[in-house]
């Protein structure tokens, strides 16, 4: 059986001279080449959706790949698509690179300027490997699962539209519904998850942060089990702590508990940091609220034009949440599709704060009314965005749209002036 290898290799050079020389290995197929970071995430998802076996056997992926830096897209490959072997291509071959390289999850190197020889012996060795992988994990095996839980994302146009109980909402439908679900509070500097929901945990997502091998056991620690069931990840008590939360550990924290919940919803909040761009990049899903007024809907244009010069997330690829919607107000959600550039949720989530103030104060959202027209309506689009394994009408009491994304660095990219 023929190894199939796949090149991410953005340099247009660089991908012919390689798929030359893969081409000349016996009992290897190149199939198409990726040019970035993105779309070899994206290029993986798919093919593990569809079945295990679609994956190729082996990922050569160069030093100069982007956006997301070769190292760390090599940890989300082995994280991701565990029998997948990754050769990295590189012009720096010493032990410095060659130990990193390893530690992140590559299953060889390969030095530049290619030869026949050496990568035809890396090649040779981390196809073997990859066969024992499969081998032992078994065909259709549950336990390599590729692309893992769903990730969703929730921010707020601006401050104040309901992004914080969107979130909630839509975590507690998944986890009603009988999905395995994580709640994390990315809006690291004002996050209000913990109040809501009336919880006081020690630990939040920044003990995470410093962290480079997030295992089971480390993740449990830093999770608090709500008595809804779902698993609640939250916001430092003190805000400025949230900048410990980097891009790159944002991106860690995400894959860790991708591979250990089927649900992963994040709120994100409203302002932009590294952590926020990172985890909206990663989501599978991710949402924009604004409310059906002009300062809001502007600003939920600014997001989207600012995620699109960042290469965060296209506006195309972005779904705007209608809060706080009235058949009155003169801003429909089809208007707002059309100032925004983005598709809108089927669902609009009705104006009807008196439903859920008590609750709010109390910090006992999760015990919203099962006929509450806000309720019903969030767990409506829950089930819009497949989020449910049923109608989600049918749950009381606690209550796919596109494939994985890799992440950029925020800062890398507002440096460039984009």
């Amino acid at each position: 059986m023929p190894t199939r290898i796949l090149p991410a290799v953005g340099d247009a050079d660089a991908v012919r001279s390689l798929t030359t020389l893969l081409s000349q290995l016996p009992d290897a197929e190149p199939v198409t080449p990726v040019a970035d970071s993105t779309q070899l995430i994206d290029t993986l998802a798919r093919l593990a959706a569809e079945s295990v076996d679609e994956l190729p056997e082996i990922v050569v992926v160069h030093e100069r790949i982007g956006p997301v830096p070769a190292l760390e897209l090599i940890r989300e490959v082995a994280l991701r698509f565990p029998a997948v072997g990754v050769i990295l291509v590189t012009s720096d071959a010493s032990p410095g690179l060659f130990s990193a390289a390893m530690d992140s999850g590559a299953r060889g190197l390969a030095s530049l300027p290619l030869s026949y020889e050496e990568l035809a012996s890396r090649v040779q060795a981390v196809a073997q490997w990859s066969v024992g992988v499969r081998r032992h994990l078994g065909h259709g095996a549950e336990a390599f699962s590729g692309a893992g839980g769903r990730v969703v994302t929730v921010s707020g146009a601006k401050g104040g539209v309901g992004a914080t109980l969107t979130a909630i909402q839509l975590a507690l439908a998944a986890q009603a519904s009988g999905h395995g679900t994580a709640l994390v509070d990315m809006d690291l500097q004002a996050g209000d998850v913990a109040s809501y929901l009336d919880v006081q945990f020690r630990r939040s997502v920044v003990d995470l942060a410093a962290i480079t091998d997030i295992s089971p056991r480390v993740l449990a620690d830093a999770v608090f089990r709500h008595e809804t069931g779902i698993a609640l990840l939250l916001a430092p008590g003190e805000g400025e702590r949230g900048e410990e939360v980097t891009d790159r550990a944002a991106r860690q924290i995400v894959s860790a508990l991708r591979s250990r919940y089927e649900v992963v919803v994040l709120d994100c909040g409203a302002q932009l940091g590294g952590a926020g761009a990172a985890a909206v990049e990663m989501a599978d899903t991710a949402l924009l609220l604004t409310t059906p007024d002009v300062v809001a809907v502007r600003a939920a244009k600014r997001t989207v034009r600012m995620w699109d010069r960042l290469q965060i997330r296209k506006a195309e690829e972005t779904t705007v949440v209608v809060n706080r919607h009235t058949r009155a107000t003169e801003i429909q959600p089809a208007l707002i599709g059309k100032i925004t550039g983005t598709p809108v949720a089927g669902t609009a989530v009705p104006a009807n704060f008196k439903e859920l103030q008590g609750l709010v104060d109390a910090g006992r959202i999760h015990e919203l009314d099962a006929r509450s027209t806000v309720k019903q309506a969030l767990w409506g689009l829950a089930a819009e965005l497949g989020l449910v394994k049923g109608p989600a009408g049918g749950h009381k009491g606690h209550g796919r749209m596109r494939g994985d994304r890799g992440a950029v660095s925020f800062r890398r990219r507002r440096e460039a002036g984009g």
